[in-house]
């Protein structure tokens, strides 16, 4: 698990390499990943877009930006969470991702929260950095 805080929200990262929907032979690597985001402070907090930066074994970087997160721009009470899966494809057996979250506390006020950056490795492999 990968884990971060930033303005009293935590976010929190689990990672799993999909075998049945990789094909080696294809170059085709595919990674599911959890997130549960917790708002630990004492505003109301809505997520309105997230931005992702992927890096494969290659050192390719993909960016991806868009609004919520799976179809969704959830809002957070104080010590409310909320939690989603999703999915990453790579074209090598290894990467990295980090990220933020852009929310917006109910006094208008804007934050970039911070995702931690996590590996997406095949179980077992061994890996390495260059």
């Amino acid at each position: 698990m990968y884990s971060s805080v930033t303005h009293s929200i935590s976010v929190d990262v689990e990672p799993s390499y999909l075998e049945q929907e990789s094909d080696a032979d294809q170059d085709r690597y595919f990674w599911k990943y959890r997130i549960i985001i917790k708002n630990n402070g004492p505003f109301v907090v809505q997520l309105l877009t997230r931005y992702w930066h992927i890096t494969d074994a290659l050192g390719r970087v993909q960016e991806v930006r868009g609004d919520g997160v799976v179809g969704e721009t959830p809002t957070l009470p104080p010590g409310a969470s909320f939690e989603y899966s999703s999915g990453c494809p790579l074209s090598t057996p290894s990467g990295i991702m980090s990220g933020s979250f852009q929310m917006a506390r109910e006094d208008g006020i804007m934050l970039d929260i911070e995702v931690p950056a996590f590996s997406l490795d095949i179980p077992g492999r061994h890996t390495a950095l260059n």
